[in-house]
């Protein structure tokens, strides 16, 4: 019987291993290893850290994954604030400082391993800019339980398991808002159950068919490229990258990074008499945790609340800030030493995208992600629900896809947007029948293929209230909600009048810098039907998460870790 890894206290068999054991880690097989964020993903100011956490800690084999519950050179100053923050600034910066010069960025651009971005086909349309010419941002962080080599089996344990493929079982969307004002992350337990697309591994050509099965699972179907394609189908958020490390490059970057003060709020020994736990042993209050004990703290569910994956993904949140906090006020990280073992470590422990295959680009990044303040930083868990069975977990209906809408409108999970008072509406200034509007079909959605005919039935439904000038295109493309762009302040009036005709929310209206005319791409979000369907909150769009969502501020400084009472000492 299978131990679920939402609910960790489910009796299932285990395999044990006597180094595992001793080391507190039998919670094996789905271990929430590494960070992505650690400090790779991180790599920006924010982030360089978070790892992931002790896994389902309990698996049995490959398939126990999807059924547990659960659960340049920079200048001076500003130049050194965003080193601080991210392994890869680090590395440019030596190779101007330590006079390492090309050879030594090229070592580290070797270092980085890479993987295509998405395997599971055309996926989604990625946004248009705003009238500034800014998109958001979103990057997938990814921590593998994978045991591939001699460190990972030592601190993973399940020698076992050392030729499975790896699952994918710490997975956070970090989203940055396009004038970079505001970041939301939101973390997926890992068995959580998705569609996971037809994906094709680019090495060995494997073509994996469509399946319904644990999101954690989806590396296994060729790669971090399928993860992604995985989450774009589940959330209709367009990803830009992803980035991935496993345990051993948690516990480098940890120790590279120095230490990360965290808090309990009693004393916590993860370990019990069946082998379940982390091995992670505190007292009660704050400690700064570096090394192993960081990635125990990270892999921890047995002892934290009610011992499941939810917890355990709030001790990351936690860890993920406390992480941010400390890399932007610790000077020490200025050390050219220092520096290096950092660059080292964080290359090192990093897969990442083909878009992003240099530290050059890395670095880029992290100077991106070092404009949020922190206390416009966001963490969030997918509001979820127990499946019937109670063998694994589902997204919230209704909240799930409310924090997912939030990021597909770029709009900050904290509710903290400035709010601007609405002016009255511009009337249209072109007469109905003269103006051009050209809809696109955006129902190719990977999962469920397009809805034949959809651009010719809106397009027919324009002509028949007056629209004569609206034509189609054949392109089929992809996207979630149903949007009307437009270029120019001045032609607001006439897309606002063209909304209301189809039923459309304001929100769907937007003005963008890249548009040569009107064009009404038909969202997924509008599969059937001449007029668009009528929401059930009446076509207002939410402005923060929901409470199911559990956020957490990057400026909370008191966040303590409830402890599990069975769990202490």
């Amino acid at each position: 019987m299978r131990q679920n890894s939402v609910r960790g206290d489910r009796s299932r068999r285990r395999r044990r291993q006597p180094d595992a054991q001793e080391l507190g880690w039998d919670d094996s097989l789905y271990e929430d290893k590494g960070v992505p964020p650690d400090a790779p993903g991180w790599t920006p100011p924010e982030g360089s850290a978070v790892p992931a956490g002790d896994g389902a800690g309990n698996g049995d084999g490959p398939d126990d994954g999807g059924h547990r519950k659960g659960g340049g050179r920079p200048r001076k100053g500003k130049g050194r604030k965003v080193l601080r923050w991210t392994a890869l600034t680090v590395a440019v910066v030596i190779v101007g400082a330590a006079g390492a010069g090309y050879w030594y960025y090229e070592h580290l651009n070797a270092n980085l391993r890479k993987a295509p971005r998405s395997l599971g086909g055309g996926g989604l349309k990625k946004p248009e800019p705003n009238a500034f010419g800014q998109t958001p941002l979103n990057i997938l962080l990814l921590g593998s339980d994978g045991r591939n080599s001699k460190k990972d089996i030592e601190l993973g344990g399940a020698r076992q398991d050392a030729d499975r493929k790896p699952l994918a079982d710490v997975e956070m969307l970090l989203h940055v808002s396009a004038d970079r004002s505001n970041m939301s992350v939101i973390s997926i337990p890992r068995d959580t159950r998705v569609t996971i697309p037809q994906c094709t591994d680019p090495k060995t050509h494997e073509v994996y068919k469509q399946t319904t099965a644990a999101i954690n699972q989806s590396l296994q179907h060729g790669g971090p490229g399928c993860t992604l394609a995985t989450w774009q189908e589940l959330t209709g958020v367009y990803i830009d990258h992803f980035m991935m490390v496993d345990f051993s490059g948690v516990v480098d970057m940890a120790d590279a990074i120095g230490g990360v003060p965290v808090c309990v709020d009693g004393n916590v020994y993860s370990h019990d008499s069946k082998g379940h736990g982390s091995g992670l042993k505190l007292t009660k209050g704050t400690h700064s945790v570096q090394g192993v004990q960081a990635l125990q703290w990270l892999r921890t569910r047995y002892g934290f609340e009610d011992n499941s994956d939810i917890g355990r993904t709030k001790a990351q949140h936690m860890y993920m800030n406390s992480m941010v906090r400390q890399l932007k006020a610790n000077a020490k990280l200025t050390n050219p030493g220092e520096l290096r073992d950092l660059a080292e470590a964080a290359t090192k422990a990093l897969t990442v995208d083909d878009g992003l295959n240099t530290v050059t680009k890395l670095y880029d990044l992290g100077g991106d992600l070092n404009r949020v303040p922190t206390k416009r930083i966001t963490m969030v868990t997918m509001p979820w629900v127990y499946s019937p069975g109670g063998e694994y977990v589902l997204p919230k209906p209704g909240d799930a896809e409310q924090t997912f809408a939030l990021l597909r409108s770029d709009t900050a999970l904290d509710g903290k947007d400035r709010k601007k008072k609405p002016a009255a509406d511009p009337k249209a200034s072109t007469p109905k029948g003269q103006l051009e509007v050209v809809v696109q079909n955006g129902t190719n959605s990977t999962v469920n293929g397009p809805a034949s005919g959809r651009a010719k039935v809106v397009q027919q439904q324009l002509a028949n209230l007056g629209y004569g000038a609206a034509s189609t295109t054949s392109v089929l493309t992809s996207q979630a909600d149903t949007t009307l762009t437009y270029h120019g302040a001045d032609r607001r009036g006439d897309a606002l009048a063209v909304a209301k005709a189809l039923g459309l929310p304001k929100s769907a209206v937007r003005e963008s810098s890249s548009a040569t005319g009107m064009q009404l791409v038909v969202g997924n979000d509008w599969r059937s039907g001449a007029t668009y369907p009528k929401q059930q909150d009446g076509g207002k769009s939410a402005d923060k998460a929901p409470e199911s969502a559990d956020a957490l501020n990057g400026e909370d400084t008191k966040a303590c870790m409830k402890v599990n009472p069975q769990y202490t000492f």
